[in-house]
């Protein structure tokens, strides 16, 4: 997949390509079919599918108080688009010329001028232009006059409830990481950096990787989980904390999430590490002692294998 940014290469044109286009956060089930369904037109076609997002949320200009947490880092989100067949990422400057832009423009523009399109697809509660002002059936109706025509997909229903990114991030914020990962299509993950501790875990047994996760992306309540975690270097079951150790620091602690790799020691320092949660253990606990604490770590690392099982396969 070809990554294109708009501010990179303000050039960059197609002859002629299937197109669909929002913000994809999270890329959840919903994202997932507008995808799908230009896949499909793409590959009858035989043209390239683009995907056309912002290289920020556009809130950060619009409502800066408003931008929620994001569901996934870019790097996350180019491995799972190009993992969908998409051929091109074209990513629109989001600054305040295009947020004023009026939607016959926004078409006229990037749609026909730029990529080319013969077809677009959106979803039902697709806006564009200025104030959003542009509707699906403006897009049909412009798409008449520039040459393109338009599929608008009805949203994703699961049990009388729409599949949105906005339900997953107050999924997440729950801990119920079960329900994420399935209105996600795959489980919910986190991304960030390996940095060095204060050694604590490995005194106790159980050495960790402490990863950086920024703060503007989506983050379960602190607290025990079973998941896993990759990279290059491999993929590994991990028995995952999140919180401020409060048996160690019972009221000042930094928040951490640390990284119990099972039956692996292995220096993650300094690369990157995606972090995926399964299912939530416990909350966390201000244990009386040291021993205890221990006692508790081996039950928990004992859960994460029967709840992951092995990892051959996934």
């Amino acid at each position: 997949m070809i990554v294109v940014r708009e501010l990179d290469d303000p050039a960059f044109v197609v002859p002629s390509s299937v197109v669909t286009i929002g913000t994809f956060d999270g890329l959840h089930l919903g994202h997932q079919r507008l995808i799908r369904v230009a896949r499909d037109v793409a590959r009858r076609a035989r043209l390239p599918l683009v995907v056309v997002s912002f290289d920020r949320h556009p809130l950060r200009l619009l409502a800066p108080e408003r931008v929620p947490p994001l569901i996934m880092t870019p790097l996350q989100r180019d491995r799972v688009l190009a993992s969908q067949g998409v051929g091109v990422l074209y990513l629109l400057h989001f600054g305040p010329e295009r947020a004023q832009q009026a939607p016959a423009s926004f078409a006229a523009e990037v749609l026909a001028s730029r990529l080319g399109a013969t077809h677009v697809v959106v979803g039902a509660n697709f806006t564009f232009g200025a104030r959003g002002a542009g509707r699906p059936a403006d897009l049909v109706a412009m798409g008449r006059d520039l040459g393109f025509s338009v599929d608008v997909e009805e949203l994703v229903d699961d049990d009388g409830e729409v599949v949105s990114s906005s339900r997953i991030r107050a999924t997440v914020a729950s801990g119920d990481l079960v329900e994420a990962s399935r209105l996600l299509g795959r489980a919910y993950a986190v991304e960030g950096v390996v940095v060095a501790g204060d050694g604590r875990g490995r005194e106790l047994g159980f050495p960790t990787a402490n990863v950086v996760v920024s703060s503007s992306y989506a983050s379960p309540p602190d607290g025990v989980y079973a998941g896993w975690a990759w990279n290059d270097s491999g993929r590994w079951a991990a028995a995952i904390s999140l919180g401020t150790r409060p048996t160690f620091y019972p009221t000042d602690g930094l928040r951490l999430l640390e990284v119990h790799l099972l039956d692996a020691d292995v220096d993650l320092y300094g690369q990157s590490l995606e972090v995926a949660f399964d299912s939530r253990l416990r909350g966390q606990v201000a244990f009386a002692g040291v021993e205890e604490l221990i006692a508790q770590m081996h039950a928990d690392v004992a859960e994460v294998r029967v709840r992951v099982g092995d990892l051959e396969g996934r």
